[in-house]
């Protein structure tokens, strides 16, 4: 008796289910659909990087996980000048994961590096486009003192933005990120090797196997590390959904980001089939430029391709998640109706191919569509593929390559015609109507339009309201004229993640999960 007395009692004083529940598993592993574009965030680009980004870094302000409102991050507290565009950050007493100190300074540098021409920041014209004095000095037109951003004291830093911030969750994006510039120092663009890689997240990385894995443990120099609860995460870049949803329903993985579609139906019938409406918009992206295919220069073209597309059949019978066809570019929100001018007319997409010489598609090249390695894009490409051979005529041919070539090929402006989606970084719609300016890094069509970038300056200039949103609307409108873009539907987040087993993880407006509240059940 005293025997089995004893191991009753340690297990009692052991057992991790009392502490967490029935669920005593600390470790997450995530289908995280391709390689990573890069661990600086200086060079992140997609949602494959944001979570990876959400575990190894943490900026100013943070989104809330159930909400994807933003809350205090690095900084504990901000105020707001009288001006409405001086923002004044209260820092906490953070350092980084190898114990040095995170100061005001830091912050300065940082935002400078990612500005910096010779840095090349994939989203540079973000904040370039917001701070005072920074897009100059992106530009290489000015200089690093006059970008308006200063440390007041060691936990004291100050920015001056060109108007008042539609919201301040704009801050949460990888492109105002704090890195270790005293690593960068030393090791330069080998920091983010795990060998030599400090971070401020609540993780830090542990192993990065390109192709095969990432894997991050929890950061005991963490200012919050008290609530991490997770003690290792694992990213599996695997772009085949039909492995990831085999070894999500095998137990093998915890998240699955998404459901390939000849599963849908399956995955409907399960508890931990997690569907939702998302800040998102699938497209396809048109390359304008000069050294593109001389007929997609011509509007009536572009026009013609995208009202040739039934799109109420698209999401109906292929997409099947409670996707919407896109009549806009950007979602609709209760703080901005977007112009609804992307439709689907057939015959009015006929005369105007015919208008711009090719009749019924006659004497019109063979185009060719690309698109990232996913058994979803490839449906989506081959029902576009039989709508504008049935409906204009015309032949294209498929070409699939996985998503970091895809990514380099968009941004050389390397293709014809090239698959794309973009999730708002930010609930608002300047986040889908900035990224089309001629020098951002996502501009891949090489769109160039003064008149829309004038329109963008002057709503980034004026506070959120009426007249905002009026002239946000007008640079839409004439987005939509020009059709660089030809959109296809509104996304819904489609992940597969046991929220019995799994507290913290809740589906969001952004499909943002920080992995900070996380925790087994």
């Amino acid at each position: 008796m005293k025997k089995i007395l004893g191991a009753l009692v340690v297990g009692l004083l052991i057992l991790p289910s009392m502490v967490f529940g029935a669920n005593t598993k600390t470790e997450f592993t995530v289908v995280n659909g391709a390689e990573p574009s890069s661990l600086d965030p200086a060079h992140m680009q997609s949602n494959t990087d944001e979570r990876v980004h959400e575990a190894l870094y943490e900026g100013l302000v943070v989104f809330d996980a159930k909400t994807n409102e933003p809350k205090p991050g690095l900084a504990e507290s901000w105020t707001v000048g009288k001006d409405g565009k001086t923002y004044t950050f209260k820092l906490r007493k953070a350092v980084w994961s190898d114990g040095v100190p995170i100061t005001a300074q830091t912050v300065v540098d940082s935002w400078i590096r990612e500005l910096d021409p010779k840095t090349a920041g994939e989203y540079a014209d973000f904040p370039a486009s917001y701070i005072a004095g920074a897009q100059d000095f992106k530009d290489g037109k000015g200089k690093a003192s006059d970008v308006q951003v200063k440390a007041v004291d060691d936990q004291t830093f100050q920015v001056t933005f060109n108007a008042a911030l539609p919201t301040v969750g704009i801050l949460a994006h990888f492109a105002f990120d704090v890195v270790p510039m005293h690593v960068i120092a030393k090791v330069g663009q080998n920091w983010t090797l795990p060998a030599n890689f400090v971070g401020n997240g609540p993780f830090v990385l542990k192993e990065w196997v390109p192709q095969s894995k990432i894997v991050v443990v929890t950061n005991p120099k963490y200012w919050d590390t008290k609530n991490v609860k997770l003690t290792k995460i694992t990213f599996l870049p695997i772009d085949d959904n039909a492995t990831g949803y085999t070894m999500y329903k095998n137990g093998e993985v915890d998240w699955m980001t998404t459901v390939p579609l000849d599963q849908l139906e399956d995955a409907q019938l399960r508890k931990d089939y997690q569907n939702a409406p998302f800040f998102s918009t699938y497209y396809y992206e048109v390359n304008v430029t000069q050294t593109g295919v001389k007929e997609l220069q011509d509007v009536r073209v572009r026009k013609a391709l995208s009202e040739a597309v039934d799109r109420a059949t698209l999401v109906k019978r292929v997409t099947k998640a409670g996707q919407l066809p896109a009549t806009s570019l950007t979602p609709p929100l209760p703080s901005y109706a977007p112009p609804k001018l992307i439709k689907d007319d057939i015959k009015d997409a006929q005369k105007l191919l015919a208008a711009a010489g090719f009749p019924g598609g006659k004497g019109f090249p063979k185009l060719t569509l690309l698109y990232n390695t996913s058994d979803a894009h490839k449906k989506v490409a081959e029902y576009i593929q039989d709508q504008w051979k049935k409906n204009l005529g015309i032949d294209i041919d498929l070409k699939n390559e996985e998503f970091k070539t895809v990514i380099s090929d968009r941004n050389a402006h390397n293709f014809q015609i090239a698959r794309a989606g973009w999730v708002g970084d930010y609930a608002d719609a300047m986040t889908f109507l900035d990224i089309w300016l001629k020098d951002s890094g996502n501009n891949d069509p090489g769109y160039d339009n003064p008149k829309y970038a004038a329109l963008i300056a002057k709503a980034k200039a004026l506070q959120p309201g009426a007249e905002r949103t009026k002239v946000m609307q007008e640079a839409e409108t004439m987005l939509l004229t020009d059709l660089p873009i030809i959109p296809l539907y509104f996304y819904v987040s489609n992940n597969m993640v046991d929220t019995t087993k799994w507290s913290g993880w809740y589906s969001t407006p952004l499909d943002i999960h920080p992995w900070k509240g996380m925790a087994p059940k």
